[in-house]
């Protein structure tokens, strides 16, 4: 059984009738919005999301969930669905796990309006049934991403990032939102502010993990899905790069930082970085930060009675960081 298998499995009957309440939450009456809809619905990923708010509600309240606990996952799902198509109009992409994106298929005019949609019917759904914790909670999340994408974009034309400005960066692109859901799962079956606050932390430092991750992945030989070196070639700059510029000599900073703003194009010259960065120990000190980050999440997590709900977060935990994609 896949890793994602296992954690879905205390949850299964609660995802399946996810399922069918994310769709009547993106319900309209324009047919073309619809067609985008029902289209949206069939290429999901592995909806994490959803299964970070169960899991979470489940194990805070001993097994107990609400109506409110199935609207706070589909206000997530339809606030993260209308980032990612917004995203794909940034970044000009045509493809979307493996499905040809909504801007491909429907041009940038449309795929901007159904994001707009998607965002309207995320907020309208916690507003009409008076769920302002709730609101609260995925609105800063929102306000958070703009943000840390803009922030990235500043910095990346500089190349001037610190440690302490990737972290942020990351912090508010991607752990904002898996915090929200951990804070949005304690958040519906009414925990109190400082649980949910625990559990907004315990998301925060999980999603810090996933991506360190991801920006490894970029080092790798491993046949991942992605070619290696593609943040390299986009001037993003990640924490292994970051570590080695570093812990360099003046002439070698000179040449790497030269290597990503003029030859961030040539596959041998971002080789010879990838392999620079390596034999820095970016790679290593890259590694032990993601491990911190886990283990200070695992410890949120020990504070829980033991149960399934609990043994599905451990399992997320681990997979975030072992994953192979």
């Amino acid at each position: 059984m896949k890793p994602v298998e296992i954690i879905k499995q205390p949850i299964l009957k609660e995802m399946e009738l996810f399922e069918s309440k994310f769709k009547e939450s993106m319900a309209t009456k324009v047919p073309l919005l619809n067609r985008i809809t029902q289209y949206i619905v069939r290429r999901k990923g592995k909806q994490m999301r959803p299964m970070f708010v169960f899991l979470v509600a489940k194990m805070v309240s001993g097994g107990k969930f609400e109506e409110r606990t199935y609207r706070g996952a589909s206000i997530i799902e339809l606030i993260h669905t209308a980032t990612l198509v917004h995203d794909d109009i940034v970044d000009d992409s045509n493809r979307r796990r493996g499905f040809f994106s909504i801007n491909a298929l429907w041009k940038n005019k449309i795929a901007v309006l159904v994001g707009d949609f998607l965002l309207s019917k995320g907020l309208l759904l916690s507003i009409d049934n008076e769920d302002f914790d709730i609101l609260k909670l995925i609105s800063v999340a929102v306000r958070e991403m703009s943000e840390g994408e803009l922030l990235q974009i500043e910095k990346a034309r500089r190349l001037d990032i610190t440690e302490e400005v990737y972290f942020e960066i990351i912090r508010q692109k991607t752990a904002t939102l898996i915090a929200a859901c951990c804070g949005i799962g304690a958040a519906s079956v009414g925990s109190s502010s400082e649980e949910i606050e625990k559990m907004r932390l315990f998301g925060e430092l999980i999603g810090i993990a996933f991506q360190i991750k991801d920006d490894l992945f970029d080092y790798t030989d491993a046949k991942i899905g992605k070619p290696t070196g593609i943040d390299i070639k986009e001037q993003k700059m990640t924490l292994p790069l970051i570590y080695a510029l570093n812990n360099c000599t003046e002439t070698e900073r000179k040449w790497l930082i030269n290597s990503v703003k003029k030859y961030n194009k040539n596959k041998k010259r971002v080789k010879e970085v990838i392999t620079f960065v390596k034999e820095k120990g970016g790679i290593e000190y890259t590694t032990s930060k993601m491990k911190d980050y886990q283990n200070r999440a695992l410890t949120i997590l020990n504070s829980y009675p033991d149960s399934p709900y609990k043994d599905s977060l451990l399992t997320m935990v681990s997979y975030v960081i072992e994953r192979k994609i």
